[in-house]
């Protein structure tokens, strides 16, 4: 019986002193939704800074998006792969999708998962057109004709320019789905004929890994698992573990507003019309800081974004032509040029179809409008309050009239518009003599009499 309870106090001592096990790292959850931009780039690059600081196990990238910047894209996933912390993409809640980039994006990540009644898929590029059926030059009585040989030539161009955006997508994609182990074959038929599939079709094919209906099962599908990080081999262990989710802060949300292609388009002609107003009405003040201030933000937000500089270029010499109308007297030429490459200039400024990144041709038609009765209406007013003769100042001064009033020691003084002045003349001046000012002196006026002001 002492054995026994000898035993029992053993074990209850070991069991006391037996370290608790230590509580499993935690797991960052970070969320993608919408179109892929240069705000989700550095979201995504922050959020994996943040889970390195939090000794994350895992992050979790919840997709929801129809696709984005190849750019932006390929950010993503250079982040991803050099990421010493395992990426798990998952495409949620039901009815997401992770079409064209977020394909390449989940094909990237260590772990890819789905949740029911999602779909990803159609990653071809969409800068690339519709393909058309080459056609012959036409012949005008057994000649050749130049105009459809030029014709037939840019269309061979263009064709040989999307093929090779084709074949470089596919191996882009190929070559991530031989890293993580995944059907490489379906990644190209994705790229090279836009198919698509759904949660469970995708997990069937080898092109996801498992299909969960939240995170928090996710989770408790990977637990155990065995991963290759950066050549190292780990296990999770996320059954148990803390889930954080990393929101975006200001940075972020700011960079989501202005990288808007229709809001950086906005600040570029606010910036541009404001230093307009400034220069034609020197010291209003307002127009110049405000305009100064959307002009960089928005030269920020563009250099973040393909844009096209011969579109901006445009813009900048449709302005420049609404302003020479003003001086040049003709019959709206320059006004009408000015429209033409104002409108060309804004439809060739995102050099991108990626959904989500083009400027509305609403807002398009509604900027020039505005534009148009701006340099018109505004900027007219301000050339008009430019001619018209100054009210105050030296400029003012000159030429006014008074009465002299006093003169005491040699020194002479004038009333003239309702101020004292002490004023010197080459002839001599006497009380209630009318004279016109001819110069200024610092705090002397020069005078000469006014006879017109002597006879009234």
């Amino acid at each position: 019986m002492r054995t026994v309870a000898l035993l029992i106090f053993c074990w209850t001592t070991l069991a006391v002193s037996q370290p608790a096990a230590p509580p499993a790292a935690p797991v960052v959850v970070i969320t993608q939704s919408g179109a892929v931009g240069p705000a989700n780039a550095d979201y995504l690059q922050r959020g994996l800074e943040k889970a390195v600081e939090l000794n994350a196990q895992l992050v979790v990238l919840k997709m929801d998006t129809p696709g984005g910047l190849d750019l932006s894209m390929r950010t993503i996933i250079k982040h991803i792969l050099a990421s010493p912390i395992p990426v798990a993409s998952f495409v949620a809640p039901t009815g997401a999708r992770a079409a064209s980039a977020g394909t390449y994006i989940l094909y990237a990540s260590h772990i890819a998962a789905m949740a029911p009644a999602t779909n990803l898929g159609a990653a071809t590029p969409v800068s690339i057109g519709p393909q058309t059926e080459p056609r012959e030059p036409p012949t005008a009585q057994g000649k050749p004709d130049k105009d459809g040989d030029r014709a037939a030539e840019a269309q061979s161009t263009a064709q040989t320019l999307t093929r090779k955006q084709t074949n470089d997508a596919a191996a882009y994609i190929r070559g991530l789905a031989q890293l993580r182990g995944r059907n490489a074959e379906w990644a190209d038929k994705a790229v090279r004929e836009a198919v698509s599939l759904s949660a469970q079709e995708a997990l069937k094919l080898n092109v996801v890994d498992l299909v969960a209906a939240d995170v928090p099962q996710l989770l408790k599908q990977l637990d155990g698992r065995k991963l290759v990080v950066l050549g190292q081999e780990r296990r999770l262990a996320t059954g148990a573990a803390g889930i954080i989710e990393y929101q975006p802060d200001w940075r972020t949300r700011l960079l989501v507003v202005i990288t808007d292609p229709s809001i950086a388009y906005l600040l570029l002609m606010i910036g541009f019309y404001g230093l307009v107003f400034e220069f034609f009405s020197p010291g209003l003040v307002a127009p110049g800081v405000i305009g100064g201030i959307s002009l960089l933000v928005a030269l920020f937000a563009l250099q973040l974004l393909p844009v096209s500089y011969t579109g901006l270029a445009l813009i900048a010499l449709g302005i420049g032509l609404f302003v020479a109308e003003h001086f040049t007297p003709g019959f709206g030429i320059l006004g009408m040029g000015g429209i033409t490459a104002f409108v060309i200039g804004s439809i060739m400024l995102i050099d991108t179809d990626a959904p989500g990144y083009r400027i509305p041709w609403s807002l398009i038609v509604g900027v020039t409008a505005a534009s148009v009765g701006f340099l018109l209406v505004v900027l007219n007013l301000a050339l008009r309050v430019r001619r018209r003769p100054v009210v105050s100042g030296r400029e003012q001064m000159l030429g006014a009239t008074g009465e002299v009033f006093a003169g005491t020691d040699g020194d002479v003084f004038a009333r003239i518009n309702g101020e004292v002045w002490k004023v010197r003349a080459n002839a001599p001046l006497g009380r209630g003599q009318m004279v016109r000012v001819v110069g200024i002196d610092g705090l002397v006026l020069a005078v000469e009499p006014d006879a017109q002001g002597d006879e009234r």
